[in-house]
C-alpha cells in the first residue's frame, strides 16, 4: 500500500529530512531539492582587497560557454584563460568596445581571434560599449564596475557583484546576443538589472529621490547635471548625503560647490599614478533601515554614460552585500580629504 505524505510548509523540512515515503513524497522531495538548486545567491568581489582570483576563478568554472562585454580588455592573464577555455570546447564569444577602446583593445582582439574565441567589435550605435559583465554557462553572471585592465587592478576601488538570479542572466544573454549581432534590442530589466542608454537615468534618480535617511556614493565622475540636482536635494530635505571621489585636476569643481552647499559631504583622493584611485560606481541608500538598497554597476555620473553608452548595472537589497558596501565605502571616506573650495 502507498503511503501518502502530506507536507506543509511548517513541516516539510522536517519531513524532507527524517520521513522517507514513496509516491508523491518522491515527487515533493524532488521540488525540494529544486527549491534549493534555485536559490539565488550574490557575492561581492571588493577590489583591490580580494585580488582577482575570484574572477579568474569564475571564467575557470565555465563547462559550457563563457560570454563578456567588456569595455577595455589588457590582462594577459584574462585573455588567456579565455583562449584555454576555448580551446577545451567552450563556446566563448566576447564584445570589445571601439569607439574608445579600440587601440588598448586591439591586442586581445587578435589573441582572442587567433585562438579560436568567438570576438567581435561592439556596436558603433553607442558612443562607447562601457559594460563590463562575464556570464558563465548561461546560470552565473558578474555585473562589474571594473574593467579587465591589469595595471590599475593594485590601486583601484572597484566592485564585481557575482549572482545566479535567473532572470537577470536570462536579461543579459537576451541583450548580449542582440549586442553580438549588432541588433537593437530593449534590454529586459530582468528582476534587478539598471541597463543604459534606457532606463539607468530614472532608475538611479529614483533611488536618489527616494532615501530618506542616508546615502552614499562613489563614482568617478560628477558631471550629469540631473544627478547632482537630485543629490542636493536630497541633502535639502535633510538626507545625510556623503560622496567619496578621486578628484581629478578639480574637474567637477562647480558640481562639488553645489553640493557642499546643499549639504553634501564630499571627501576626495589625489589622482596620482600610485595612489588610490575611485573607479567604482556604487550608490548605498538608507543603510540599517528597512528600505535599505544598492546600486552597483558600469554607469558613471555623466551625461554619455546614462544616455548614450551601452552600461550595465544592478539593484541588491540583499543584506549581507549591503553591509560590505557600506563598510567599505564608509572606510573610503573617513580615508579622504575633506573637499573644499581651493
Amino acid at each position: 500500500m502507498k503511503v501518502r505524505c502530506g507536507l506543509s510548509v511548517a513541516v516539510k523540512a522536517a519531513l524532507f529530512a527524517s520521513v522517507f515515503c514513496v509516491g508523491s513524497f518522491g515527487i515533493a522531495a524532488q521540488a525540494l531539492a529544486s527549491e534549493a538548486t534555485a536559490a539565488v545567491t550574490q557575492t561581492l568581489v571588493i577590489e583591490p582587497d580580494q585580488g582577482m582570483t575570484p574572477i579568474y576563478n569564475l571564467i575557470q568554472s565555465a563547462k559550457s560557454s563563457i560570454d563578456m562585454t567588456m569595455y577595455e580588455l589588457v590582462d594577459t592573464q584574462a585573455s588567456g584563460l579565455l583562449c584555454t577555455a576555448a580551446a577545451n570546447g567552450i563556446a566563448v564569444r566576447v564584445i570589445l568596445d571601439q569607439n574608445l577602446e579600440m587601440s588598448n583593445n586591439q591586442a586581445a582582439y587578435t589573441q582572442l581571434k587567433g585562438c579560436g574565441v568567438s570576438v567581435v567589435w561592439a556596436w558603433t550605435k553607442y558612443a562607447a560599449t562601457h559594460q563590463k559583465t562575464i556570464t558563465i554557462d548561461d546560470a552565473t553572471s558578474a555585473v562589474m564596475t571594473l574593467n579587465l585592465t591589469s595595471r590599475y587592478y593594485s590601486t583601484t576601488r572597484d566592485f564585481a557583484l557575482i549572482e545566479n538570479d535567473a532572470n537577470d542572466v536570462a536579461a543579459i544573454e537576451s541583450t548580449f546576443n542582440a549586442d553580438f549581432k549588432a541588433q537593437t534590442i530593449t534590454p529586459p530589466v530582468g528582476d534587478d538589472l539598471v541597463w543604459s542608454p534606457t532606463v539607468s537615468k530614472t532608475d538611479l534618480v529614483n533611488v536618489i529621490n527616494g532615501a530618506k535617511d542616508s546615502l552614499l556614493i562613489e563614482n568617478e565622475e560628477m558631471s550629469y547635471s540631473t544627478i547632482v540636482t537630485a543629490l542636493e536635494n536630497a541633502a535639502k530635505r535633510g538626507v545625510k548625503v556623503t560622496v567619496c571621489m578621486t578628484n581629478d585636476d578639480n574637474d567637477y569643481e562647480s558640481e562639488f560647490e553645489a553640493l557642499t552647499k546643499a549639504g553634501v559631504k564630499i571627501s576626495t583622493y589625489p589622482d596620482t599614478a600610485t595612489g588610490f584611485y575611485v573607479h567604482a560606481k556604487v550608490i548605498v541608500a538608507d543603510f540599517g533601515t528597512s528600505t535599505a538598497k544598492a546600486f552597483l554597476g558600469s554607469e558613471n555620473f555623466s551625461s554619455a554614460s546614462l544616455t548614450e553608452n551601452r552600461e550595465l548595472g544592478l539593484i541588491t537589497t540583499t543584506s549581507a552585500i549591503l553591509t560590505q558596501l557600506n563598510a567599505t565605502l564608509s572606510s573610503d571616506y573617513a580615508g579622504g580629504t575633506p573637499w573644499t573650495k581651493s
